[in-house]
């Protein structure tokens, strides 16, 4: 069974707001993927987000706030990170901050750490169902856990059945690739997650360079550092430059023809934006062909590409 797609208007809004404070799960687009959306200080509502994706408990939740007003009474908010807000919130940027004790988030949201992941998103969607719910929303990608990041409702409903009780439509996600993440917990800046948001524009709000980290096994302090993650069903290899007949393609830039099962182009112009926003569902199309080995063509680390380059690492990497 499939979870009800409903029209993202006013009234379908209030309701999934009411139902977020009775403890049910909507997922609901923002600009970056869909979220499967629980009241963040509901601890079982939480509790059915990580059942509903399978998702490990080690792997903290991203809580989206209305803005910094909210954000200040989870965790605490340093000059640099209020800079930060002020620049770039709302918007694809997740800042993990201290955890304020007396916060009413729930424990789960946070995996048991003394620090939180928050992000105010810039979708007005998403900022009305912050309005109806009244609540901090807990909200990691709508999807299986491990599994392609959800950039349209259908697939929210094709990987999370009924788990989720509405999908608040609103078409197409405008980056498809999800937020970044940075840590400001300690006294330097560390990049957790790559994402819509390049290090190069942050670092230069900030004046200073920004140390990267990645983080595998029991302790995680963001979402998003599983090695292997956003994995399709097929096996997928990098920097391939040939492949066979009944290999699926993920190509970018101008690629040379050759026979395959399936070849889907992020960009055939070459732009990493382009190629960014139409990542998540390429993988799903190809992995939905049937081919056994999907072939990426190499994407330049620059930019948004460093982004694009770390899903794709993790989507090939041996299944944990």
């Amino acid at each position: 069974m499939q979870g009800r797609i409903v029209p993202a208007n006013e009234a379908w809004i209030a309701e999934a707001g009411q139902m977020i404070r009775a403890g049910a799960l909507v997922a609901f687009p923002t600009e970056t993927v869909y979220g499967l959306g629980a009241d963040a200080t509901n601890g079982e509502a939480v509790a059915r987000v990580f059942a509903a994706k399978g998702r490990p408990s080690f792997n903290p939740l991203i809580v989206h706030v209305s803005g910094i007003e909210q954000a200040v009474i989870i965790g605490s908010f340093s000059a640099t990170a209020r800079r930060l807000t002020e620049a770039f919130w709302p918007g694809p940027l997740t800042l993990v901050v201290p955890r304020h004790e007396t916060a009413e988030v729930s424990d789960l949201v946070s995996a048991g750490l003394p620090t939180v992941a928050i992000r105010a998103p810039d979708h007005p969607i998403a900022r009305e169902l912050l309005k109806a719910a009244n609540r901090p929303i807990a909200a990691p990608s709508a999807n299986r856990s491990g599994h392609v990041s959800a950039t349209r409702a259908e697939h929210v409903a094709t990987d999370l059945g009924d788990s989720a009780t509405l999908i608040l439509n609103g078409g197409p996600t405008a980056h498809g690739l999800e937020s970044t993440v940075l840590s400001l917990v300690g006294d330097t800046p560390v990049l957790l997650r790559p994402g819509a948001i390049s290090i190069d524009t942050i670092e230069h709000v900030i004046g200073e360079k920004i140390d990267r980290a990645t983080e595998t096994g029991e302790h995680l302090t963001s979402p998003g550092q599983l090695r292997s993650h956003y994995a399709p069903r097929s096996r997928l290899r990098l920097n391939a430059v040939a492949w066979q007949p009944e290999d699926a393609v993920l190509a970018f830039g101008n690629v040379t023809q050759h026979p395959s099962r399936a070849t889907i182009n992020l960009s055939p112009s070459g732009d990493l934006i382009e190629a960014a926003a139409n990542l998540f569902a390429a993988l799903r199309a190809l992995d939905e062909s049937g081919a056994e080995t999907i072939a990426a063509t190499p994407i330049p680390r620059e930019g948004l590409g460093e982004a694009i380059n770390d899903r794709l690492e993790r989507a090939a990497a041996p299944r944990e």
